[in-house]
């Protein structure tokens, strides 16, 4: 579904990414884990428009992605839940919601994405009339992952959606993420919470400045002693 071919990527005269290659099947839940600094956010903007590759391609679905614009690539059925959540934070929950689904125009759709998106998170149908910036840190997390579903995308992209959560928040985001992948929609995540990451993915490629050190099955990546030791902490 997602194939990332030698992708460049420079801040100046930083050599932030160099070279890095991987893919993604429709259907699996992959996990790119690595340490601060490694690059993974890069790599996500990259995909998603956002920066542009000094060199490399970027396909979904076989439509190279390098020269088409942010805002064009949701409608090809990406979308990103990025870092830091960045939702909207005067509009209540639900507009940022219908924000979300700016790209379907079928009204029927778009409620039925709605209801959808109630369903996995129940506390955002409970206070859809709530200024989004008046919620905790969790529901945040809850509205900018809700508001990428509601686009309807093939494929989401998620950066650090543990980050700045309780323990007991982390294990119904990751819940949340494993339901998603069942109901079909493919998952590219980052994470440096690498056991819960590599504890739902099926796959997953490890990330060390700016190149890919290590790629394989994410449960036999769990096992491995230097990434236990390296990113587990054990």
């Amino acid at each position: 579904m997602l194939k990332v071919e030698n992708i460049q990527v420079y801040y100046g005269m930083i050599h932030a990414i160099k070279g890095v290659s991987f893919e993604v099947n429709e259907g699996e839940v992959i996990a790119l884990i690595g340490a601060n600094g490694a690059g993974k956010t890069t790599i996500l903007h990259t995909i998603t428009g956002l920066v542009a590759p000094k060199s490399g391609h970027v396909l979904f679905e076989g439509k190279d992605l390098t020269k088409i614009p942010a805002h064009k690539i949701v409608y090809l059925g990406m979308a990103h839940v990025p870092e830091g959540r960045r939702i909207f934070q005067q509009l209540t929950v639900l507009e940022n919601l219908k924000l979300g689904a700016f790209s379907i125009t079928d009204k029927v759709q778009i409620e039925k994405n709605l209801n959808y998106v109630y369903m996995h998170f129940p506390r955002l149908a409970e206070r859809k009339n709530q200024v989004a910036g008046t919620l905790s840190g969790g529901e945040q997390q809850m509205l900018a992952m809700g508001r990428a579903l509601m686009s309807n995308p093939k494929i989401i992209l998620m950066d650090e959606p543990s980050m700045g959560l309780s323990p007991l928040l982390v294990n119904e985001i990751f819940k949340i993420i494993s339901e998603v992948s069942k109901d079909g929609t493919t998952v590219l995540l980052v994470e440096q919470n690498a056991k819960k990451a590599l504890s739902i993915a099926d796959r997953a490629y490890v990330l060390e400045t700016g190149n890919i050190v290590m790629e394989g099955k994410a449960s036999e990546l769990l096992d491995n002693p230097r990434i236990r030791a390296a990113y587990l902490g054990e």
